[in-house]
């Protein structure tokens, strides 16, 4: 199990490479939620896939009968979860406004803030 989420790790880690690499602005966004995906799946994968009982001691105990399951991945995730939703909403208004004013998509033809008569620089080497 853990080796086939290595491999779906490793294919969302590749796909946001090659979204974040494209010229677009949506595919960059995509890229951004896909990697908070695979960040996610590869600290639910760190913290151990394994079939174990909830971290909850009885009463009347001081530690837990059998071994129990860490907290600690659970808890990063679901904060990552939250985190993760709140940039891409920032960065879904961002592209909006930036379309809105600029009336682009294309990382190229947004470059306001250089002077009309100039000469562009290379856009490849």
């Amino acid at each position: 199990m853990e080796v086939a989420l290595a491999v779906l790790i490793g294919l969302f880690f590749t796909v946001a490479i090659y979204l974040f690499l494209s010229r677009s602005l949506i595919r960059m966004l995509l890229g951004v939620a896909i990697l908070g995906n695979g960040v996610n799946l590869l600290i639910f994968t760190v913290g151990r896939v394994t079939r174990e009982v909830p971290p909850i001691v009885p009463e009347g105990q001081y530690a837990p009968l059998e071994s129990i399951a860490n907290p600690l991945p659970q808890a990063l995730i679901l904060t990552a979860i939250v985190i993760g939703f709140s940039l891409f909403a920032f960065l879904l208004v961002l592209t909006y406004r930036a379309y809105e004013e600029l009336n682009a998509d294309n990382t190229d033809t947004m470059r306001v803030a250089e002077p009309e008569d100039s000469p562009r620089p290379p856009l490849s080497y």
